[in-house]
């Protein structure tokens, strides 16, 4: 982390804490997009134990190589016993056939000067990638840094945890305090999982 994000989030002393508690941490862009894509997928709605285990199934049902290809030639019973449901395998095979046929759509050269809402709208029009996904791709796909998304249940438990001694703060409040970690939300949110996290 450089020393622009440290000096903005250190001037919420919250989170310069946690900044302390957790050492450095990154927002850096993925090397597969595509993978991290099907990753946020198969984490939806799932502990971080059970989306772990799953995930490394459905990567070693594709001998490790997570392309739009062999998700879309891979086999569904497969895929079902490595843990994923039959919507789950949907989503993933939608979103295999978007960046096939999407010539490039999708990645960050694709996505380069496109504002991340623009991108959470264009995502989403993919069955099964709702705005939580999206935000995710934002954040571990596109390294994008200004990222707050407050849809993730364990970043309001986190901020809930952290800024109001785990009582229920209102979105609007969790907003309210995500703006002193501007431009640098995405980075915030990294502290705020580790916290959840440890």
């Amino acid at each position: 982390m450089d020393d622009p994000v440290a000096a903005t989030l250190r001037e919420d002393p919250t989170m310069a804490a946690l900044v302390d508690r957790h050492g450095p941490l990154d927002v850096a862009p993925a090397d597969d997009e595509f993978g991290r894509l099907c990753t946020s997928i198969v984490n939806q709605q799932l502990s971080t134990a059970s989306a772990n285990a799953i995930r490394e199934r459905f990567v070693a049902e594709l001998d490790g190589d997570v392309t739009p290809e062999r998700v879309l030639a891979a086999d569904e019973s497969a895929l079902r016993e490595a843990g994923l449901s039959a919507t789950k395998v949907e989503y993933l095979r939608n979103a295999a056939a978007a960046f096939r046929d999407g010539d490039g759509e999708f990645t960050r050269a694709g996505l380069a000067g496109v504002s991340d809402e623009a991108v959470v709208d264009r995502l989403t029009e993919i069955r099964g990638v709702g705005a939580w996904t999206a935000r995710m791709y934002l954040i571990f796909a596109l390294g994008r840094e200004d990222v707050l998304p407050l849809g993730d249940l364990a970043v309001r438990k986190g901020i809930d945890r952290a800024y109001n001694d785990g009582e229920e703060l209102s979105r609007a409040e969790m907003r309210e305090i995500g703006e002193a970690w501007r431009p640098y939300r995405s980075y915030g949110t990294r502290y705020i999982w580790a916290e959840y996290e440890s």
